[in-house]
């Protein structure tokens, strides 16, 4: 049985291109941008804690970082309150296997 998947809403403020730069490519190799700084990730904990190890490597003590882990219910949800095709994210790619 493989482990619990979520789906998190990954969220940055960084101050310097260099470090925007390393971070924003990192983000790629686990999700997809949604908005200029925002990702939207389907993790395990053990590659959500990975994820937050090599991120923490690339920040500086001024740059932001928010993890928000939405449950099963709110990305349900999302469509009935947003425009059309505003969250599409392929069926049971959140689903707990």
């Amino acid at each position: 049985m493989g482990e619990a998947q979520h789906l998190y809403l990954i969220c940055y403020d960084i101050r310097e291109q260099k470090r925007w730069r390393k971070a924003y490519n990192l983000l790629q190799g686990y999700g997809e941008r949604i908005q200029y700084s925002i990702f939207r990730c389907c993790l395990t904990q053990r590659t959500r804690e990975k994820l937050r190890w090599e991120l923490e490597k690339v920040l500086a003590k001024e740059d932001n970082l928010l993890l928000i882990r939405l449950s099963h219910q709110c990305v349900a949800a999302i469509p009935s309150y947003n425009r059309p095709n505003t969250w599409l994210c392929p069926e049971g790619s959140y689903r707990i296997v």
